[in-house]
């Protein structure tokens, strides 16, 4: 038997976990969001930009560093990057990392800096590269999908340890409302890259 001033006490641990577990949630479902923002500014829409090389890494002194740590990228115009590094040394290993990344683009080396003509997307590249982003898309929603079955975990293992039902209920639907509105988000965001890869 509880008695009061215990009782006190473990309601506030029931709250605490409770707010513990939605804030884990949130947390979860916000770097899935964030991982997939920087995964579809990866995806060239055919207009060139500075995103296009983010994540690539070259070899600096002896240690893999970010391409925007040691060259200035910019773009003069919708179908050129231009990479110039801060150093000559580091054009061949630069030119070298950007052909092994695979990015479908051949970066040209004139001695002074990099230049890299984005080609023109055909209508087959532009529906490639919508399916990719679909397919994206369903696997951050099963990211989504999984934070909110560990919280759901979590919700059950408090039901089980005694917080009451209508506490867990409550705690499971504000979970899933969590959930929907991430999943809305992600739509809306895959929603937008499409139609930006469809625009010619």
């Amino acid at each position: 038997m509880i008695d009061n001033n215990n009782l006190e006490t473990y309601k506030e641990i029931t709250m605490e976990e409770i707010k513990k577990c939605m804030e884990q949630a949130q947390t979860g479902m916000e770097s899935v969001i964030s991982f997939f923002d920087k995964e579809l500014q990866k995806v060239r829409a055919g207009k060139a930009s500075p995103q296009m090389l983010e994540g690539l890494k070259v070899e600096y002194y002896g240690n893999l560093t970010p391409i925007e740590q040691v060259a200035n990228i910019n773009t003069p115009d919708a179908r050129q990057i231009v990479v110039q590094p801060w150093e000559r040394n580091m054009l061949p290993v630069i030119e070298k990392a950007i052909l092994v990344a695979n990015l479908g683009f051949t970066p040209q080396n004139n001695g002074e800096f990099i230049r890299i003509i984005v080609p023109i997307m055909t209508e087959e590249r532009r529906k490639e590269l919508v399916k990719k982003v679909k397919q994206d898309t369903e696997q951050n929603k099963v990211s989504i999908r999984n934070i909110r079955r560990t919280a759901n975990e979590t919700a059950r293992k408090l039901k089980d340890s005694g917080t009451p039902e209508d506490e867990v209920k409550k705690l499971e639907n504000d979970i899933q409302k969590l959930t929907d509105d991430f999943i809305a988000k992600i739509d809306k965001m895959s929603e937008a890259k499409e139609k930006e890869i469809m625009t010619v």
